[in-house]
């Protein structure tokens, strides 16, 4: 059964690199992957509340919902929280992402390489 992924941007392009840096199988011992796009936090929440979400991506440059505050809104208020991914304007904002508990983070413009290696690890670390 293929692993469900949301993906959160206010930007399509983001969304898109996101899905297209990962495709569907970016490690053979994972299940594939199937995507959630959403372009706005309430729909993040609607998706999460369906229960059907196994890791979400979220976009930490969106406006005017910044995915470090909704990683943080996420850790507070779901249980289970899906393990989370971060996706930082610049390194040095790591800082903000450990604050937000985001499991793993990433920088943007997306790097194919780094973002598949660091969700597979994600993943991998949580059992999933």
């Amino acid at each position: 059964m293929a692993l469900r992924v949301l993906v959160y941007s206010d930007h399509s392009d983001t969304r898109a690199a996101v899905i297209g840096a990962l495709g569907r199988h970016p490690d053979p011992a994972l299940p594939e992957l199937s995507f959630v796009e959403v372009a706005t936090a309430p729909m993040v929440f609607a998706q999460l509340d369906a229960g059907v979400i196994d890791v979400v991506i979220l976009d930490g440059e969106a406006t005017p919902a910044g995915g470090m505050g909704l990683a943080k809104q996420m850790k507070d208020e779901v249980d289970p929280c899906p393990p989370i991914l971060v996706l930082l304007g610049r390194a040095d904002d790591r800082w903000l992402a450990d604050w937000s508990r985001a499991d793993a983070t990433a920088t943007l413009p997306v790097d194919p390489i780094t973002l598949s290696t660091t969700l597979v690890e994600l993943l991998r670390s949580t059992g999933l």
